[in-house]
């Protein structure tokens, strides 16, 4: 083997999982691109949606959140829908349930590919970040959730950094209320104001 080779395979093998990851990203978007998808993440095909038929729509709305969330399209885009059609208490909690889908589908499917793979980081400012993290899991959870929401890049790091799943989920649910409720007021005086709905 030539000294580039194995220079290759040991990043390889230092990196594989988040190579992986972003891997099975590009797979994720490209087949969001191919497919059409991609058309049905703005706010007038949402709201479209959720109108069309309630039921099915709303099924359509929770599917198409965790499908966004893994490639990186922003909640709120979700939220202002959802409190467009269904006012801001129904939007709220339609958004927040989809939201916690979506997050646990993203976390699933992330650490499936990755696994653990920023906990096996050989980096000292990771090391130092993720001792954190697992010092108070729920906690710094809860303060992430309630500063970055539903964040893609959040759900990536906090899947990748093996914290465990029930801590995630249960902190992920105690911090999404707030923002999500403080969003369904702002859409709603928006909406009201600008006559949206």
């Amino acid at each position: 083997m030539t000294q580039t080779q194995v220079t290759l395979l040991n990043l390889w093998r230092r990196y594989r999982h988040l190579i992986l990851v972003l891997l099975f990203l590009a797979m994720v978007l490209a087949l969001v691109q191919w497919t059409g998808l991609r058309q049905n993440f703005n706010l007038d095909a949402l709201r479209r949606q959720l109108s069309e038929n309630r039921w099915q729509g709303l099924g359509v709305f929770v599917l198409l959140f965790a499908l966004g969330n893994v490639i990186q399209v922003p909640g709120w885009i979700f939220l202002a829908a959802a409190v467009l059609v269904l006012g801001k208490f129904a939007g709220g909690t339609v958004t927040y349930i989809a939201a916690s889908v979506s997050c646990a589908v993203t976390f699933l499917a992330v650490r499936w590919v990755g696994g653990d793979a920023v906990r096996q980081l050989n980096n000292q400012l990771a090391n130092k970040l993720m001792a954190q993290l697992h010092a108070h899991p729920i906690r710094n959870v809860v303060i992430l959730r309630t500063l970055f929401q539903t964040l893609a890049a959040l759900n990536y790091a906090l899947a990748l950094s093996g914290i465990g799943f029930k801590k995630y989920m249960l902190a992920t649910l105690l911090g999404l209320p707030v923002p999500i409720a403080l969003y369904c007021l702002f859409f709603d005086y928006l909406a009201r104001v600008t006559h949206l709905t």
